[in-house]
C-alpha cells in the first residue's frame, strides 16, 4: 500500500490536442534531468485516491494505523530524552508514538481528506508550528490547537486537457523520499534529513499529469512547518515527479520563501529568502531489492552574509524472506550559518555544524496489515546535543543540558494499519 506525500495521478492518455504541447514539456523536463517520485511523507493507510479520475458515484476510504515501541538509550539520559531523533524520543519507556485516522472521498470531481492523529509523534513535529497571541475579536494560535490535524485537504478536479488537480488546506511536505508513516519506510527511524526539513505545509497545490508517467505541481504556502505564518511573505514550491513501472521514481523540487520572523536579527537590512533544493530516487533492481537516495541543499542570506546547508543519505533493503527484511541507511547533515568574526547567524536546523547517523533494521511482517521492526542506531555531532546520565541541570528550576556528542539506541517497534 502506497501512501507516498504526493501520488502519482492515475495513468492516462491526453487529449491528441495537446500532443505537442505534452512533447515538448517532457522534452524540456528530460534535457535539464527534471524527474520524479512518489515522495513519502504522505499519510496513512487507506490507498491515495486518484484526483485525475472523476467518479460519478461518490467514492469513501476509511483508514487508519497505530504505532508504539520501547527504545533503550545506552546514554541512559537523565532526563529520559533521545535528543534530535524526531519521533522515536523516549528512553526506557513504552510509548505510543502515533495514533491516525484518516478518511478520504470523491464525487464528480470534488475531493476531501481529514486525517487526525495523536501521540509524541505529531507532539513533536507540530514545535515549530508559530505561535499568536489571542486579541479581543481573535483566537489564539499554537502548536497545541492544529497538532491533532494531520491532513485536512479539499479540491476539485478542473476538465481542462488531462484534468488540473486543485488542492487546498494542510498537507505533508513533499520534500523528501521518507514518509510520516512507519509502515511506509524501510526504517523505524527517520533520517536527520526528514527530521531537519518541512513537515507539513498550509495553502494551494496545484497538480498536472503531463504524460502518463511525468505530473508537475506547484503550490503557494504559509511556509516550513506552519497553518498560520510567522511573517507577511508567502513561500512556494515546484515539483516534477516521475514513476516507471514501479521499479524507478524520481524526483526534483525546489523550495523558496521567507521563514524568519519579523523581528528576528537575521532580516535586518535584508530579505532572507531561502533557498531549497531537493533530489530523491527510488530504485528496484529486483523485487528482493530497494535502493534509496536523496540529496538536500540550499541557501539563505541573511544580515551576517549567507547561511546555508547540505545533507544527503542513502539506504539499502534486502528481503530475506517473505516476511523478513533487512535495511541499513546512513545520512549526514552539516550546516554552516553566516558570521562577520564576532556574531553568529541562528541556526536554521541544529545547534551544531554537523550530525550524522547509521542505521541498522530488521523487519519482520508475519500478516497483512503488521509489523515488528528491531533497530540499533548510531548518532553522531560535532557537538554535545544528546543527554547522559550525567547532564546537568535538574529539569524543574534549570533546564537539562546535553553533555555528549553521540548516543547509541536499540529500538523495538510495533505497527498495524488497515
Amino acid at each position: 500500500m502506497n501512501t507516498a506525500r504526493n501520488s502519482v495521478p492515475a495513468q492516462m492518455k491526453c487529449p491528441r490536442f495537446l500532443s505537442p504541447l505534452v512533447a515538448a514539456v517532457s522534452g524540456w523536463l528530460l534535457f535539464f534531468g527534471l524527474e520524479s517520485s512518489v515522495s513519502a511523507q504522505q499519510t496513512v493507510a487507506p490507498p491515495e485516491l486518484a484526483p485525475s479520475v472523476t467518479r460519478t458515484t461518490p467514492t469513501f476510504v476509511l483508514g487508519g494505523y497505530v504505532e508504539a515501541f520501547y527504545q533503550w538509550n545506552v546514554n541512559a539520559p537523565v532526563n529520559g530524552v533521545t535528543n534530535f531523533r524526531g519521533f522515536d524520543n523516549r528512553h526506557n519507556a513504552f510509548t505510543v508514538s502515533n495514533a491516525v485516522l484518516d478518511a478520504q472521498w470523491q464525487y464528480q470531481g470534488v475531493s476531501g481528506r481529514l486525517a487526525v492523529q495523536v501521540g509524541h509523534t505529531p507532539s513533536t513535529y507540530f514545535q515549530a508550528e508559530p505561535v499568536i497571541s489571542a486579541t479581543d475579536g481573535a483566537s489564539a494560535s499554537s502548536p497545541e490547537l492544529w497538532k491533532y490535524l494531520q491532513q485536512a485537504l479539499v479540491g476539485y478536479r478542473i476538465p481542462l486537457g488531462c484534468g488540473l488537480d486543485v488542492q487546498a488546506g494542510i498537507f505533508l511536505s513533499p520534500i523528501g523520499p521518507e514518509s510520516m508513516v512507519v509502515h511506509d519506510n524501510v526504517t523505524w527511524s527517520r533520517s536527520n534529513l526528514f527530521f531537519g526539513l518541512p513537515f507539513y505545509h498550509t495553502g494551494l497545490r496545484v497538480t498536472y499529469p503531463v504524460t502518463t508517467h511525468w505530473s508537475l505541481t506547484a503550490a503557494v504556502v504559509n511556509g516550513w512547518n506552519s497553518v498560520v505564518d510567522n511573517n507577511q511573505e508567502k513561500s512556494f514550491y515546484v515539483q516534477a515527479l516521475h514513476q516507471h513501472a514501479d521499479h524507478l521514481t524520481l524526483s526534483i523540487l525546489y523550495f523558496s520563501g521567507v521563514e524568519r520572523a519579523p523581528a528576528a536579527s537575521e532580516r535586518t537590512g535584508v530579505l532572507p529568502w531561502r533557498h531549497l533544493l531537493d533530489l530523491h530516487a527510488t530504485y528496484l533492481p529486483h523485487p528482493r531489492l530497494m535502493l534509496m537516495g536523496q540529496l538536500n541543499g540550499g541557501v539563505e542570506p541573511v544580515a551576517l552574509g549567507t547561511a546555508g546547508w547540505g545533507a544527503g543519505a542513502l539506504s539499502a533493503q534486502v528481503k530475506a524472506h517473505r516476511v523478513l527484511a533487512v535495511a541499513v541507511r546512513g545520512d549526514f547533515f552539516r550546516e554552516w550559518r553566516a558570521a562577520d568574526g564576532l556574531r553568529q547567524s541562528a541556526p536554521i536546523f541544529w545547534p551544531t555544524s554537523w550530525l550524522l547517523s547509521g542505521t541498522l533494521t530488521l523487519d519482520v511482517r508475519p500478516v497483512e496489515g503488521a509489523l515488528l521492526r528491531l533497530e540499533y542506531r548510531h548518532d553522531q555531532a560535532a557537538d554535545a546535543v544528546f543527554f547522559s546520565a550525567d547532564s546537568p541541570g535538574d529539569g524543574l528550576t534549570q533546564p537539562f543540558q546535553p553533555s555528549t556528542a553521540s548516543q547509541d539506541t536499540l529500538t523495538l517497534g510495533l505497527s498495524t494499519w488497515f
